[in-house]
């Protein structure tokens, strides 16, 4: 009887090479039966060929990079250990899935706007949602799944496990300031404590008062139906906090069905731009970069990108997108770099 972990092992590599290989089989399959409706023929012949060439394509990229790689860190552990920063499945997925997945939804696009006067009927009013929906649904999957391997699927998850669970991945990591402070209690000899008392000074109306935040109080329930009510587990929070993360480029690549964006030049800045977001992903979770390069990433090509399509083509996109934009970039800017100055401190300094 197999173990449990070796069980999640399986479904887990399974899951991510079935969201490896299949976005990439099915656009390529619309690209085909796309290409063939314009041709008008008979017969199927480009169109096995260029299913032939994507089964080709998955299958070396998988036997030759996926699979390589999977083993690898799963026989050499320490090698993935040292990684830092960053997820090289991630890397793998967006490079080798998403990219050839939004450049033959392009190419596309282009077939279909490159025929004739006599056959652009066959041009659809919108592009078929389930190749952009596959791929970006399979990214999120292989995001949780990645997310979900430090977790047990079983049993329930106490805040004792969760602790030992983020002290296990900052082990052997010594701050600058528990250095300093063993440092001085070497060197300094203890010295009786004296009690001194510090008189504190008026406070008047032009001095700040302390930072003491009031507002409601959060309800804590020990019993009933209202604990289980309220019962929160970490790991249903990351099935929804990752397609929290992802909404904004969902909304921007959805935006190419509309036939004004497809059907004109606006479709290459839409996909490249939500391509260069999804590079953050190759980030992990809790690294310290991930704020900002979330917002050079996505917010502030987005900006751009919304403006523009409103600008020229009308509310396409949502006022909603621009404005969520807009105000995580001014409260980045202005919360971790502008309150360093002294005309934004809230203290006056003499």
């Amino acid at each position: 009887m197999p173990s449990g972990k070796k069980i999640k092992l399986v479904i887990f590599e399974l899951l991510e090479l079935a969201a490896f290989s299949i976005p990439t089989l099915v656009v390529m399959e619309q690209f085909a039966k796309t290409y063939h409706n314009i041709m008008n023929n008979s017969e199927k012949t480009h169109y096995w060929l260029i299913v032939s060439c994507s089964i080709a394509y998955v299958a070396s990229a998988s036997l030759l990079i996926w699979v390589p790689v999977k083993v690898l860190f799963f026989k050499k552990r320490h090698l993935y250990q040292k990684i830092k920063g960053w997820r090289p499945v991630m890397m793998m997925y967006v490079v080798l899935t998403t990219l050839p997945s939004f450049s033959f939804s392009i190419a596309m696009t282009e077939v279909q706007k490159s025929t004739n006067d006599t056959i652009s009927a066959a041009i659809p009013d919108t592009l078929p949602d389930l190749p952009v929906s596959l791929v970006l649904t399979s990214l999120i999957v292989v995001d949780i799944i990645e997310k979900l391997r430090i977790y047990p699927l079983r049993g329930e998850l106490k805040s004792k496990e969760t602790t030992e669970i983020h002290s296990s991945t900052l082990q052997n990591i010594k701050t600058v300031t528990e250095q300093v402070h063993r440092n001085e209690e070497n060197s300094v000899p203890p010295q009786p404590a004296r009690r001194t008392q510090i008189p504190q000074p008026r406070r008047t109306n032009t001095e700040s008062p302390t930072l003491n935040v009031e507002g409601p109080q959060e309800p804590c329930f020990d019993s009933g139906v209202l604990r289980a009510a309220s019962s929160s587990d970490p790991r249903s929070e990351i099935f929804l906090g990752s397609f929290l993360l992802w909404s904004d480029t969902i909304e921007m690549v959805r935006v190419t069905g509309h036939p004004a964006v497809y059907k004109s030049g606006w479709v290459y800045p839409v996909y490249i731009f939500s391509f260069i977001s999804l590079l953050r992903i190759i980030l992990t979770p809790q690294n310290p970069l991930s704020n900002c390069v979330g917002v050079l990433l996505q917010d502030i090509p987005f900006i751009f990108v919304r403006l523009s399509l409103i600008i020229v083509l009308g509310t396409i996109t949502p006022v909603l997108g621009l404005c969520k934009n807009i105000l995580v970039t001014l409260s980045y800017v202005y919360f971790n770099h502008l309150t360093k100055f002294r005309v934004f401190s809230t203290f006056e300094v003499s």
